[in-house]
């Protein structure tokens, strides 16, 4: 509550003005106007520029599919999988290690405050590593997961677009529900599963203990399991060879039309709603026409680039690669999980899997005061102008006078 009235008060002394429950205000479009933003004080292109970056060294064309490796991590609660994360990023040169910062990819406040991830993330890391007897590049794309169980179908959709998980189990806690649940969405995905047992630094630690489990309950050989500490970084050496030297490579077709599959999606003010996608098919070039298959409709590529580990500029994505869609959608509720987006006026065979995002906790919203319904209703439109996975419908009660359903 405290967080939308915040948003609320911010909304109402600024005047931004929202169509209710259609996020159809218009969206600002880059161009060489400057515009003083009215909260963050700076031009329209000062704006861009810090959160779109240009980076002429990436040439992602040196990256066949062969070259690529997608990948997540898959936990139970607390096991140490955005810890691991960030380790990876920063042993790939990714992030810089920075004293008291953690979860990079852990962006939203209740995110960091409880530990548990709710908005998938993606980042793109390059790994140089010496493979069947030759040094190469690889490129390395880990697609974080939401780690509650109430998000089973965003972690189904990530895992569509990989082909291998790194499954950390707690070197004390042992396997747990989440990790089972988690297991067999990858097992039944077909994806190549690396054990990581993690917090072997802990007193209480016993990794003989949980190699069993993971023979016994899983039928995953015991010596492939890596031991690892995120937090001090032991044995974390071992995993990104691991993945590259394990987990097969993208199996798309280069030469075919367009497929992608759209992983996540949030609203920026200016640009519109940039989507998180994977290409399975063919390639995606800016300028590009592109067509939705769960609504029809269709848009024009503004912007694509990977997130590395900020949203970088590239003007394509080829097969196999995983990045960011800016094509002009207005709301995230026209960008849906699991969709497959490809070129328009091309037949294409949709990506099986998607379904409609079904809801699974609901509360009463009510003001404090009846004045204050207004303020309360723009906080919430905000809401969900960033989460499509929100629904917001107007409710009255006797007691509490109008209010919403969320």
């Amino acid at each position: 509550m405290y967080s939308l009235h915040r948003a609320s008060k911010t909304l109402k002394s600024h005047r931004i003005q929202f169509d209710l429950f259609s996020c159809n205000y218009k969206s600002r479009r880059l161009d060489s106007t400057p515009y003083l933003h009215p909260i963050l004080g700076c031009t329209q292109f000062a704006f861009f520029a810090s959160h779109f970056k240009e980076d002429p060294s990436i040439d992602l064309s040196q990256f066949p599919s062969d070259k690529i490796r997608n990948f997540s991590i898959i936990a139970h609660v607390d096991h140490g999988k955005s810890t691991l994360a960030d380790r990876l990023l920063e042993l790939t040169g990714t992030i810089r290690k920075v004293h008291g910062q953690s979860q990079y990819l852990d962006k939203l406040q209740v995110e960091k405050e409880r530990g548990i991830t709710v908005k998938a993330q993606t980042a793109t890391m390059f790994h140089r590593h010496n493979y069947l007897g030759a040094e190469s590049n690889f490129l390395l794309n880990l697609i974080d997961t939401p780690g509650h169980v109430d998000f089973n179908y965003e972690v189904s959709r990530s895992l569509a677009a990989c082909q291998g998980v790194l499954l950390v189990v707690d070197a004390a806690q042992g396997v747990q529900a989440q990790t089972v649940a988690n297991f067999y969405l990858a097992f039944e995905a077909n994806l190549t599963i690396i054990p990581v047992i993690n917090k072997i630094d802990q007193p209480t630690a016993d990794p003989n203990r949980v190699k069993e489990q993971l023979k016994s309950i899983f039928d995953l050989d015991p010596n492939e399991a890596l031991l690892t500490s995120a937090k001090t970084g032991l044995g974390l050496e071992h995993v990104l060879p691991a993945v590259i030297e394990r987990i097969p490579h993208p199996p798309g077709d280069y030469s075919a039309p367009l497929r992608m599959l759209l992983l996540d999606s949030y609203y920026d003010e200016y640009r519109g709603v940039i989507c998180h996608v994977a290409i399975v098919d063919g390639a995606l070039r800016k300028g590009e026409k592109i067509s939705s298959v769960a609504t029809g409709q269709s848009y024009e590529v503004f912007d694509v680039g990977i997130m590395h580990p900020e949203l970088t500029q590239t003007g394509i994505l080829l097969t196999g690669q995983v990045g960011y869609v800016v094509s002009g959608m207005r709301s995230t509720k026209e960008a849906r999980i699991g969709d497959t987006l490809h070129h328009t006026r091309t037949t294409i065979q949709p990506l099986p899997g998607f379904k409609p995002v079904k809801h699974m906790v609901f509360s009463g919203v009510y003001p404090a005061d009846g004045s204050d319904f207004e303020a309360l209703s723009n906080a919430i439109e905000r809401l969900t102008c960033n989460d499509a996975s929100v629904s917001v419908t107007k409710e009255s009660s006797t007691a509490l006078g109008l209010g919403f359903s969320v």
